[in-house]
């Protein structure tokens, strides 16, 4: 079976039974209890026929028992399948049938909700959270609530045959052809990170990490498993705080973070409108962050404001979680060039080649490569794109070693730190959330009454890029702001979607015919 993700746990359980798991809103659990809890969810779920090579769905905000329910599935076999929460049914029930889940955790409001959106055959199973009596309809899947985890054994961990190479969990990204992709992650992958994580990072069983990305986010990997090995308590951010630059700051504060990550954008806000002059953060002592670039005089006035932190830029797709990282010094007050995203985690290889495939050299720009354990072996059930995304290492002549093409050019420093120069396709980087213009378009062409969309990217030196649409309706005049924003929100996750909506009675075109969405991108700043 090898060393799998729940292990974590478990090893801690035994070491540290009564420290502190999880800590939310006033409720706790310890080791000892997560434990017990996820032993006895994996149980029920063993008990109706969910096990190894299956998946299993969670649609709910974040709370305490979504890490139960995230162990629960792992000691089960099984994969699970965080979808947003605050996602449109329609696209969570997108997300679940695309990978066939066989069981669901979420509330009876979503899932009332999932229910209206379209069948989902494949569950058999759903398990509710909030403990409220479901109604059983004929035929349909099996619901049960909370309360029934009271009767299941606590203290066996079901028999699986998963092993290190099944896939732990599937996190979906935005997708180039309209719809969200699957990427499918292994124990092995995950534990590459997580261990190299404890390695460098030294998390001890007395730190408190924060949970700031939503559990469908990539960077919450680190932040779950890295406290999981150390025995230390994960506390995730309210929902009700997260947003709120002057909540937040406060609220690392109080609640002495001492091991923090998230995307620039939210310390960038905390710097801009959070007021943290005022604050010490006297517990914090790593600031992690990842997603996007941070603005070097963003960034330096950060580090002045958290003085006992030392800072990480981390860099990687959820296609390999991290493979660089670079130990951000005290920026000095004329230093203008960005920080570089650094060099490979322990493990993990990463190389840059030319347009030709030739290892581009010093100072030469290049598409970045990874190679190692961390590099996932797929996309779900997207062989075509797995084969694009996936190639043959054009270094290795000897055998066949897949690598990873990342589709960011990047350039090799003197000093052996890379340099992220930008991204050779359509897709960008909102908040830390990974966008594909070309489904955010596809979208919004869905609307009847839309004859043409194109959708930009404006660089924004706060959270990344602020997506624009100029529509072109079938009749001048027959659509409003609001019609755009309404079918948006019905269809797209919130940083999906466009802040600025503009009508127009035909887009600019290339000489080829395309939309010309680089003469809009101008257009716009030249306004």
């Amino acid at each position: 079976m090898g060393y799998l993700l729940w292990h974590y746990l478990a090893d801690s359980a035994q070491r540290f039974p009564g420290n502190i798991a999880v800590s939310h809103r006033g409720v706790q659990m310890t080791y000892a209890e997560l434990d017990a809890e996820s032993t006895r969810l994996a149980n029920l779920l063993r008990r109706h026929g969910i096990g190894a090579g299956m998946r299993v769905g969670m649609y709910l905000e974040k709370q305490p028992k979504v890490i139960v329910a995230m162990q629960a599935v792992l000691k089960a076999g099984a994969a699970y399948v965080p979808v947003d929460p605050g996602a449109p049914p329609a696209r969570a029930a997108y997300i679940l049938g695309d990978c066939q889940v066989t069981a669901v955790v979420t509330t009876s409001r979503k899932m009332a909700g999932l229910l209206a959106a379209g069948e989902l055959p494949s569950i058999r199973l759903v398990v509710l959270v909030d403990e409220l009596a479901a109604d059983q309809a004929p035929g349909g899947p099996t619901v049960v609530d909370w309360s029934a985890l009271a009767a299941e054994d606590a203290a066996n961990v079901p028999t699986t045959t998963a092993v290190e190479t099944d896939p732990a969990y599937l996190l979906y990204t935005s997708g180039s052809t309209g719809n969200p992709k699957g990427v499918i992650l292994t124990h092995r992958h995950a534990r590459t990170f997580v261990d190299w994580g404890v390695e460098l990072f030294e998390p001890r069983p007395t730190d408190r990490l924060s949970n700031h990305a939503p559990m469908h986010f990539d960077l919450s990997v680190f932040d779950t498993y890295v406290a999981l090995q150390a025995g230390a308590c994960l506390c995730p951010v309210p929902d009700e705080v997260a947003p709120f630059p002057v909540q937040l700051g406060d609220w690392i504060e109080a609640q002495q973070i001492s091991i923090w990550y998230s995307v620039p954008s939210a310390l960038i806000r905390m710097l801009l409108h959070g007021r943290i002059e005022r604050l010490t953060f006297p517990s914090l002592r790593h600031v992690l962050f990842a997603g996007e670039v941070f603005p070097v005089k963003y960034l330096r006035d950060v580090q002045a404001k958290m003085p006992k932190a030392q800072f990480w830029n981390l860099y990687g797709p959820t296609e390999t979680n991290v493979c660089t990282y670079y130990k951000v010094p005290t920026i000095p007050e004329d230093q203008t060039a960005e920080i570089p995203i650094g060099h490979a985690c322990e493990n993990t290889d990463v190389f840059a080649v030319t347009d030709d495939d030739r290892l581009a050299g010093v100072g030469e720009m290049g598409e970045l490569l990874v190679r190692g354990p961390s590099v996932m072996p797929g996309y779900w059930g997207l062989p075509d794109r797995t084969a694009k995304a996936l190639v043959r290492n054009p270094l290795q002549h000897a055998y066949t070693e897949m690598v990873y093409r990342t589709g960011d050019y990047v350039k090799l420093r003197e000093d052996g730190e890379y340099e992220f120069i930008g991204r050779k396709d359509n897709q960008v980087k909102s908040r830390g959330y990974r966008i594909e213009l070309g489904e955010v378009e596809q979208t919004i062409y869905r609307h009847p009454g839309v004859r043409e969309a194109a959708v930009i990217a404006l660089p924004d030196a706060e959270i990344g890029a602020r997506l624009k649409v100029v529509v072109v309706p079938h009749e001048e005049g027959a659509m409003t702001r609001r019609d755009v924003e309404a079918f948006c929100q019905a269809h797209l996750p919130r940083y999906m979607i466009p802040e600025i909506i503009e009508f127009r009675t035909s887009l600019p075109r290339t000489s080829t015919g395309k939309a010309d969405r680089v003469a809009l991108a101008a257009e716009t700043v030249a306004s």
